[in-house]
């Protein structure tokens, strides 16, 4: 894959203007970056603007702290793929995994995994399901990838960026092997292949050293807002 697909150019500031908003799509035009990623409120500026081009629009959902109901979740989303996201990037229940009320976790997942998949715009749309692990023990890092590769996410992602702390290559590492062994299972109780879940590394990555780790601890997908800069260094 080429080096700038791997990167949501990322701006989720709350006093994001639309001028800085357009500011981020024309960059993302320019170097060819896998998404542009926004709070819901700007997607349909940015689908307007990414239209035609080959930079995914990218929402978030329950964002930043994921303490809303499963159904402002699902129709956070459902009004995003309406404005045109093509990704949502969901916040799971942070409370409910620190409870270990699992069940919770999993609905709370499966709620918008159901309307990336059926909604009225007739597409598929990618989920990352963000688990916040700054805030969670290895085991709870563990058992929320494991709910969301079961609930059907296309990706498993670090971090917010606006918690206590951001991707580490340790936790990458741990949730590719988790993802991984977990489809496997899947697919050993199941008898059918599954889509390989991915991972997405995303809070604190501001130079290319630090991306380049991340990458080879096992993420397909880094968010930042130093993107730029970061793929500049890289040439």
């Amino acid at each position: 894959m080429e080096f700038n697909k791997y990167f949501d150019h990322t701006i989720l500031k709350a006093d994001a203007t639309e001028g800085d908003v357009e500011r981020i799509c024309m960059e993302a035009m320019q170097y060819h970056f896998a998404s542009v990623c926004v709070n819901s409120v700007r997607t349909k500026q940015v689908s307007c603007l990414l239209a035609d081009s080959d930079v995914e629009v990218c929402t978030v959902v329950g964002f930043p702290l994921g303490a809303m109901s499963s159904m402002a979740k699902k129709l956070e989303a459902l009004t995003a793929i309406e404005d045109g996201a093509t990704e949502v990037d969901m916040v799971i229940n942070v409370g409910a995994v620190k409870e270990g009320d699992w069940d919770t976790v999993k609905k709370d997942i499966e709620e918008v995994q159901d309307v990336c998949v059926h909604n009225t715009m007739g597409r598929e749309v990618i989920l990352k399901v963000i688990i916040e692990a700054c805030l969670l023990t290895e085991e709870e890092k563990i058992k929320a990838c494991e709910l969301a590769c079961e609930a059907g996410a296309d990706f498993v992602k670090t971090s917010t960026g606006f918690s206590t702390g951001g991707a580490t290559v340790e936790d990458v590492a741990l949730m590719r092997k988790t993802v991984d062994a977990k489809t496997m299972a899947i697919e050993r109780e199941t008898g059918k292949t599954c889509k390989r879940v991915r991972v997405k590394a995303s809070g604190g990555i501001r130079d290319l050293t630090t991306a380049r780790a991340m990458i080879q601890a096992g993420a397909d997908r880094l968010g930042t807002s130093a993107t730029v800069e970061i793929v500049s260094e890289e040439k």
